[in-house]
Order: C-alpha cells, then structure tokens, then sequence
C-alpha cells in the first residue's frame, strides 16, 4: 500500500504562491527552531490497511464484547434493554442526527416539536406537570436536583438516601467541594432507607432529601415515608425514578415528589461504555424558575399557527449570573429524540408490557437463584427488575468465572454496601428468556462452588 497524500504537488505549489512563499519549511518558520524536532520521525514503514485492520481486530478480541460474546445480566443504571427497528430508524434520520441543540428560540421547528413531545412524555412518567429537554446523563440531573432543591429551600444540607447510585453519590460529593453544600449519607436497612425518626433538634435541617425508586439494589423504596420526611423538616423530594417501574408502579408525582431525576437510556440509547447518555429531569410547576437547562414550549406565531419555542431560560448564558439557577448549556438532544420515538412506539400499554415482563422475568431468576445452597439474598425488600446476592466468594471472582462461561454476571457492589466484596447487583430485562436465565443459574451455582 502506497503513502496517503492528501495533496499533489501542483496544489502544493499553488498554496506556496497564494502565501507567497518559497517552501513548504517557509511555512513553519514561524515555529521557534528550539521546538522543532530537528530531524526525521523514527516511523516503520507503512503495512497494509488489511493487515492494521487484523492487527486492531486483534486488539479488540481481547474484549469481551457485551451484545456478541456475553449475555447480560449488568445493570446498576445501564440495560441491556431491546431497541427496535423503528427506534433505530426514526431516531437514525439525517434531520435528527445532524441537527445540534438550538440556541435561537425560534428555529429548527421540527427538532422543537420532537424536544416537546419527549418532554411531555416524561412528564407523564415522573407524574409531574413539567420536564425539562434533558440533561447530560442521571447522575449531572441529580446534581442539578439537589442544586435546584438547595436554592429553593435556603439550606446547605442534603440528605441521600445510601440506595442512591454510588457514582451519583460521588458526583454529588464533588460537586459540593465547589458548591458548599453539605451531603450526609442516610443508610440502607435490610435494602430500603432507614430514615432519622427524630429530626426536630437537627443542628442543621436537610433542604433536600433524595431516594431511589426502585434504589440501587433493586429494592422499591416507600416514597410516602420520604415524604413525611420532607413535610416534617421542609425539605424538598427529589426522587431518581427508573422510568421503566413507571409501567407498574405510581409514579413519583403521585407520592408527592417536588423533582425527579433519571437516566433515560434504557428508551432506545444502546450500552456504550457509559455514554453518551440521558438525562431525564422533572419538577412541578413551582420549581420551574429555577428548571436547569432547556425547556421547550408551545405557543402560536403571528399567523395563529402552531409553533414551539425555547422559553423560561434560566442559564447564566441568558440572564445575569446571580439570578442563574444553573450553567448547563445544553442537553441531548438526539438521545431526547430517540427516547421520544421508543416511548411513542411502546405507548402505555407497551410500557407496561415491558415493566411486566422485565418483573416476571427478575422474579424467575431471583427465585431459581436463592434457591441454591450457596446463594443469599442481600436485601429482602419487593424488588420489579434488579436484585442483589449474597455469594460465598467474592462477587468480582464469580463475575470473572462467569465471563468465561459466557455471562456478563452483574455488577460487584464492593465497598459501597456493607458486606459488598460478596454481593452481586444482577438485573433482568425483558431481553434475558427462560432458557438463558436457567443457563445462568446452573453457571453461577458452578463458578461459587470452589
């Protein structure tokens, strides 16, 4: 295979007489001598595009690849859900994927109209009566949420629940080294939150309290408990939803949520080493001054048509900076899209289809697992698609043994939980058959016999 040269020697010499110029050196003499190399890049010679080609294939089989190579049984925030081909479809259209987050109010109609019709339908998930057009993924929404919920209560203090996922707990630490606010650690019993019962004399009354539902480990959280929580201590319920429960369970909204926060990958976004991904963000109308990023209305143009716009901006980049509620810039707009066209093809019966059987299918491979000799429940809480073991090894070695038996096995709670090193945080969806989940078990029960 011969050198690649962008340029023939004409265009080359038409450049150097456009600038005037003698030589290609000439060109960069404006580089100090002392930061030039001085001689000739030590480089082999070329090889083939087949043989570079096999040589990263090469390097890329040392993978395990996740849709290929293993069945999945991961989750902790990232599923291994079905995406049609309609999704793939719509959502892979040039008008969708070429198009970048409007920053005029008024243009790019139909990417507005589509940014509506995905916040209306968040809405409807999180059961409350505004979302905004996304944020960069679950973990930078809850960030915002607890922002948002700090700014309007007036306090510092922000109580999250341990069922919170660890890498969101993590963002929330970072961000308030910067921001000041101060985040305690509710802890877990038996799975669910064990919420403080006397917080009359707090020193320091929490503004926020956040908890999942389902939580980390699977486990469903009883949101009414959180709210008495709240309206004793005049904190703000933030609420990181799996929008798949919103199938079966009530929502959020309905159990008195101010904001909720999620992670709207499992609509359509495929597993990519963790992004790009979808933030899902919702508050109720009270709150929605203080809504970070984008908000996408409908209105009518001079001419009485139907039209959509970008309203209530409350970014530092539009308004001054101490009346800003938030500097986040953009959202995600092709994954907002595509979680539009998932969510309108599924509808509210599909939805629920897909709750269902994410649930019956966790039910058969929860139950067909503790009834091992060497396999515990780590937490008995009522679970709908995600449950942890308890297992007499530990997780991450079973996990190893598993990838070779040709299972991604979950995810190793490790030093987040107590007694994690052992317990295995494994989810089902709608993906996983009966024939997979059996073949699952009998592996698992081999890889913690020795």
């Amino acid at each position: 295979m011969g050198t690649y040269i962008p340029h023939t020697d004409d265009e080359v010499e038409s450049m150097l007489a456009f600038l005037g110029l003698s030589s290609v050196a000439d060109l960069f003499a404006v580089v100090p001598e002392a930061l030039k190399l001085q001689r000739r890049l030590e480089l082999a010679d070329g090889v083939g595009e087949p043989d570079v080609l096999a040589r990263m294939e090469g390097f890329a089989d040392q993978n395990r690849a996740r849709s290929d190579r293993l069945v999945c049984f991961a989750g902790g925030g990232a599923y291994d859900h079905e995406i049609p081909s309609v999704t793939r479809a719509l959502a892979g259209r040039s008008e969708f994927v070429t198009s970048y987050t409007p920053y005029q109010p008024e243009v790019a109609q139909g990417v507005l109209q589509a940014v509506f019709e995905y916040q209306t339908m968040v809405a409807r998930l999180a059961g409350l009566p505004v979302a905004n057009a996304s944020l960069y993924d679950g973990g930078s929404a809850a960030v915002e949420a607890v922002n948002l919920g700090v700014a309007a209560s007036g306090r510092e203090t922000v109580w999250v629940s341990a069922g919170i996922h660890p890498h969101w707990r993590q963002m929330l630490v970072t961000c308030a080294a910067g921001t000041g606010h101060r985040i305690e650690t509710i802890p877990l019993v038996d799975g669910v939150t064990r919420w403080p019962d006397d917080d009359a004399h707090l020193d320091h009354p929490p503004g926020v309290l956040m908890v999942g539902y389902p939580n980390y480990l699977g486990c469903i959280e009883d949101l009414a408990e959180a709210r008495a929580v709240c309206d004793r201590t005049g904190a703000l319920l933030v609420v990181g939803a799996d929008p798949v429960a919103a199938g079966l369970l009530k929502s959020p909204g309905a159990w008195g949520a101010d904001v909720v926060v999620g992670e709207g990958q499992v609509f359509g976004t495929t597993l990519g080493f963790g992004g790009p991904y979808l933030g899902l963000f919702a508050c109720d109308l009270g709150q929605v001054r203080r809504l970070p990023g984008r908000l996408v209305g409908e209105t009518s143009d001079v001419d009485g048509r139907r039209s959509y716009v970008t309203t209530l901006r409350a970014r530092e980049q539009d308004i001054r900076r101490e009346k800003a509620t938030s500097n986040v810039c953009t959202n995600q707009t092709l994954m907002a899209v595509t979680a539009a066209v998932q969510l309108g093809w599924l509808g509210t019966s599909g939805l629920v289809e897909l709750a269902r059987r994410c649930a019956q299918a966790t039910r058969y491979a929860r139950d067909a697992l503790l009834a091992l000799d060497r396999v515990a429940a780590f937490a008995h809480a009522p679970v709908l698609r995600e449950f942890a073991v308890r297992l007499p090894i530990p997780a991450a070695v079973a996990v190893e043994r598993m990838a070779d038996a040709g299972f991604l096995a979950g995810i190793p709670l490790g030093e987040d939980f107590d007694d994690g090193e052992h317990g295995l945080l494994i989810s089902v969806t709608e993906r996983r058959t009966r024939e997979e989940i059996d073949a699952y078990v009998t592996a698992l029960d081999k890889a913690v016999a020795s």
